[in-house]
């Protein structure tokens, strides 16, 4: 959960670099737009006021060819023209002057005479015969924007107009100062400058704006672009967790169920449905307490805190009535902030292994026993041997004495059957060889239940095999796992007293190269508590039996390299399930060799 946390915080968070970087590569092109757009604002402004004033400047000129309201040239028509025109809003005056710098005429006629003001080289700018502009400020209007130009009231190469009054008389004086056909004047057009300003300000500002937004799409681009990037390589990087997270857990050699904080199982891996022996599709999304029971919620509960983490033992019942030995670890899942998300439990089965276990006690006390048997056995039948002689001897003499005679044969039975265990007990102790051959289990099995067919028969006992053809040939003693099987059958057959049904399986188990071999009845069952002991030397619960059977049959087995086990339940029958290793025709026949060899040595 942390480390997917973890992904998440740098999913959303970025490198300062980004941020910086992007500023850097960002701010200077928008800066440059910003400029750049506000001077193209700026000289179109500046255009649209020269292009207004040269408008103005023609349609002055053009009144003045044609003689406003049919009225002749003269100082009071011209100032009048000047007046009308100069009532538009946008034009702060117009005003006509000399060459000397004297105002011929003004739209305020109180500034007619005057002289204009700063330095203009008029002569120049009446050569230039182009049109001419610059700001200047007036003390009533402010900032103006004065466009500038020769002026041209006739036509080229008329003459100078005419007029009437002292006015008129001045001014067509300083129109034709002695040349009549050569006016030399300049017109003067101030245009105020607020309106467009303002929309220069809305411009820059909207200007401004637009850079700003830009800025900010561009940023959120750049940024976007890092978090999709951030993005894909948290997704990749939670993939590959996910997928490793996932092998690990369906692989891993333990038993695997984790819960959420409702108590619902979210995982259960393989192993755990096998031990379990409850398919994991069925318990995906349930409740826990549905499916996992006794000492095993118990064991979750008791681990509240990751602090207390211990493993404990303990004996889970499954649910096809066996029962299971497992090691079990189980431990909360907790956020960072502490709380609860669930629960883990990991087990793994420790039946196998108890069962070693349990088999390398038995062999060290079977060693044991073997021991003193053997030397027991030595001890005892040399005695015996006197004891038959002098039965046998006073069986003879007393020969016509039929008491006499019948408790002296009755001591030479008594010592033979002494004999007799002492022989099986000696056959116990002392290392068992092997005769190996290539045979066929079936063949064996088929003779050993021959040889019990009849009892079986008499109990109303069927019995049934399958499977065996399938194992082919393996390299055993057919005598002494003949001796195996017909033990077994007879405890099947003896455990059935009303009739039943004994069961003899084969199959292959190509993993662990070994054939497998189950014999089942539906008899009376073995106690639990006496299943530890029944290979146990000398231990039966038969009244005529000597215990030496089933402990004979598993050293059989043992002697093979194979595993003998018993699985009763009491009330319901018995299964005996031996494994031997199975090995080819070339290895058999190795085998046979060697211990041919070992035979003749």
């Amino acid at each position: 959960m942390s480390m997917l946390k973890s992904i998440n915080k740098n999913f959303l968070s970025l490198s300062p670099f980004i941020v910086i970087g992007s500023v850097v590569i960002l701010l200077p092109i928008f800066i440059y737009m910003a400029y750049n757009s506000i001077s193209t604002a700026k000289v179109n402004a500046q255009q649209l006021l020269i292009e207004k004033g040269a408008a103005l400047i023609r349609s002055f000129e053009a009144g003045t060819r044609t003689g406003v309201m049919g009225m002749r040239w003269g100082g009071p028509e011209i100032e009048w023209l000047l007046q009308e025109t100069a009532l538009q809003p946008d034009i702060d005056y117009l005003m006509i002057a000399d060459l000397q710098g004297a105002i011929v005429a003004h739209s305020d006629r109180t500034k007619t005479r005057d002289r204009l003001a700063g330095e203009l080289d008029l002569q120049a700018l009446f050569d230039n015969e182009g049109l001419q502009w610059r700001y200047v400020n007036n003390a009533g209007s402010g900032k103006i924007f004065e466009v500038f130009r020769k002026f041209s009231p006739t036509r080229k190469g008329a003459h100078c107009p005419m007029g009437n009054g002292p006015k008129s008389d001045w001014f067509r004086s300083r129109i034709c100062p002695g040349d009549r056909t050569s006016p030399h004047l300049l017109i003067f057009v101030g245009l105020k400058t607020e309106a467009i300003e303002a929309a220069l300000k809305e411009s820059i500002r909207n200007t401004i704006m637009t850079v700003m937004v830009l800025l900010l799409i561009g940023f959120t681009g750049i940024i976007s672009l890092a978090v999709v990037q951030n993005y894909r390589e948290a997704r990749t990087s939670f993939s590959r967790i996910k997928a490793f997270s996932d092998r690990l857990v369906e692989t891993m050699p333990i038993g695997l169920i984790t819960t959420d904080h409702t108590g619902r199982i979210t995982v259960m891996n393989d192993e755990a449905s096998a031990i379990l022996k409850i398919p994991s599709a069925d318990v995906i999304g349930t409740q826990g307490t549905g499916v996992i029971n006794g000492q095993l919620l118990a064991s979750m509960d008791n681990h509240e805190s990751s602090a207390n983490l211990s493993a404990e033992e303990i004996i889970y019942p499954l649910k096809d009535g066996t029962t299971a030995a497992l090691e079990v670890i189980a431990a909360p899942l907790e956020s960072d902030d502490r709380s609860s998300e669930g629960r883990v439990i990991l087990f793994r089965d420790l039946t196998e292994l108890k069962g070693l276990r349990a088999e390398i006690e038995r062999s060290r006390r079977l060693a044991s026993i073997g021991r003193l048997a053997a030397g027991v056995a030595h001890e005892i039948r040399n005695p015996l041997s006197s004891i038959k002689g002098f039965a046998t001897y006073f069986s003879e003499r007393y020969r016509e004495i039929p008491g006499d005679r019948k408790t002296a044969e009755i001591m030479v039975r008594e010592v033979d059957r002494l004999n007799r265990v002492v022989s099986q007990l000696l056959d116990f102790a002392r290392p068992m060889d092997l005769h190996r051959e290539n045979e066929s289990l079936r063949t064996i099995v088929d003779e050993s239940i021959a040889m019990i067919s009849l009892q079986a028969e008499n109990r109303s006992i069927a019995i049934v095999s399958e499977g065996l053809d399938e194992i082919g040939l393996t390299a055993i003693d057919p005598d002494r796992i003949r001796q195996v099987f017909l033990n077994l059958f007879l405890n099947a057959v003896e455990a059935m007293e009303q009739g039943g049904e004994l069961r003899i399986a084969g199959s292959r188990d190509s993993q662990r190269g070994e054939v497998v071999i189950t014999i089942s009845d539906t008899g009376n069952g073995i106690p639990s508590e006496d299943r530890d002991k029944i290979f146990d030397p000398y231990y039966t619960t038969k009244s005529t039996g000597t215990g030496l059977g089933l402990a004979i049959a598993h050293r059989i087995i043992e002697a093979h390299n194979g595993t003998i086990r018993v699985d009763s339940i009491s009330g319901e029958g018995t299964t005996f399930t031996i494994r031997l290793p199975r090995h080819d025709a070339e290895n058999a026949y190795e085998l046979i060799g060697r211990n041919g060899a070992n035979d003749a040595e």
